[in-house]
């Protein structure tokens, strides 16, 4: 439970509203408005990113885990897994400008809690220091969640910091490289590591990235997919991982004249692709296929869909009003199910309400926050079309609706 300073003092009034109305959301808003997805997300974002700045997050969030993990386990992790990841998906919309006056108010509030939360992060003293190195693997994960959300948000999640602060994390994120990832979408927590290094002028291990761009364009399955190694995995790994971070990792070798960023398009054209079959998963109900590992990530299932919004990429044939309307569905369907928060706010383990079976043993309730990761079109105005165009329905509504259509067809390239 959340102490009584942090539920009635420093949560502000949306997320008290949020979390009295059990699975209901803040207001009555639309879903496809931008106004409910701000609130759904300060839902998510409330909990962590209030007790984490207050230095109380050890001791208010509850750790639920998977079957064949352990407490003590999932311990050492699950805090970094919470604030990473969380923040790998509101960065977008910190780094904006604009929007509502109460839009702004809640921005502005949130960029004063992530800078005491990365302060608290950081400090050997806090209560609250996060694992960067220590108990295994996992804390390579997690630091590269938090570096893609720098590279998201340069302005406010890193030149908004102070510079011992900048310097407490840069030698947290370098403890990283004592870890050795393994042979699949693992490469690509180095390679953001040492990407967000290159892209604020502090050394970086160019072997690291070439190594990861190199092995996942081997890996490259056709029609918009890449295998988790050498191998194909039909789970939502291109969107929770691969597709992401390789473009993320490609554009910055790009603009700092890197060789390797030359495969730039070529990904992009790949994940247009990918993008356009994670529209046509959405069923006209706004479920989709519970396929594969992680499947507890929720929305997370649609950031590479979230990041192509988000870069005003999106491929012929799919309007943004389209896609909005899509992804709300979905957002509505995953995070209105009775279940998917408990009664303090925070995440459960589960795809559509409390489901802890689905989840795997290196799951517990820090991972959920990847969720935040489909949230990232947040960061276009709401003048772009994706929030200002008028919604049109998905192609599984337009199909299964009885509307003629054109035929899908598989990308091939030159």
């Amino acid at each position: 439970m959340l102490s009584g300073s942090a539920a009635m003092g420093l949560t502000p009034l949306y997320w008290r509203r949020a979390a009295a109305a059990g699975h209901e959301t803040a207001g009555r808003e639309e879903a496809d408005s931008r106004e409910y997805w701000v609130n759904m997300l300060a839902r998510i974002a409330g909990p962590v990113l209030d007790n984490l700045a207050e230095g109380t997050l050890r001791k208010n969030m509850p750790v639920s885990y998977g079957k064949g993990a352990s407490l003590e386990g999932r311990m050492h992790f699950t805090y970094l897994e919470a604030f990473g990841r969380l923040m790998a998906g509101l960065a977008p919309w910190l780094d904006l400008e604009g929007g509502s006056v109460e839009e702004q108010a809640l921005r502005t509030r949130f960029r004063e809690r992530y800078v005491k939360s990365i302060t608290q992060g950081v400090s050997p003293q806090s209560p609250d220091y996060l694992n960067f190195s220590e108990a295994g693997a996992q804390p390579l994960v997690d630091a590269a969640f938090l570096a893609h959300a720098m590279l998201r948000a340069p302005r406010q999640l890193w030149e908004a910091l102070e510079s011992p602060v900048q310097s407490r994390l840069i030698s947290e994120l370098m403890k990283s490289r004592a870890i050795q990832p393994f042979y699949n979408n693992w490469l690509l927590f180095s390679a953001m590591i040492e990407a967000f290094f290159l892209s604020v002028g502090e050394n970086w291990d160019k072997m690291r990235v070439d190594y990861a761009v190199r092995k996942h364009l081997e890996w490259y399955k056709g029609d918009g997919w890449y295998g988790d190694g050498p191998d194909f995995h039909w789970d939502y790994y291109n969107s929770y991982v691969i597709q992401p971070m390789l473009l993320d990792i490609l554009k910055v070798l790009k603009e700092h004249g890197q060789r390797a960023g030359e495969h730039y398009e070529t990904a992009l054209k790949r994940a247009q692709r990918y993008a356009l079959i994670q529209e046509r998963l959405i069923s006209p109900e706004g479920t989709f296929p519970a396929i594969g590992r992680s499947i507890t990530y929720r929305f997370g299932a649609f950031q590479l869909l979230g990041q192509m919004a988000l870069w005003q990429q999106l491929p012929d044939g799919l309007p943004p009003g389209q896609v909005r309307n899509a992804l709300s569905a979905v957002l509505k369907t995953l995070m209105e199910a009775p279940g998917a928060f408990d009664e303090a706010g925070w995440l459960q383990l589960g795809l559509c309400g409390h489901q802890p079976g689905l989840a795997e043993s290196y799951i517990s309730t820090g991972s959920l926050y990847l969720c935040a990761t489909g949230f990232l079109p947040l960061g276009l105005p709401p003048e772009a079309p994706f929030w200002s165009a008028p919604p049109e329905p998905w192609t599984s509504r337009k199909i299964f609706g009885g509307m003629d259509m054109e035929k899908d067809r598989a990308y091939y390239e030159d």
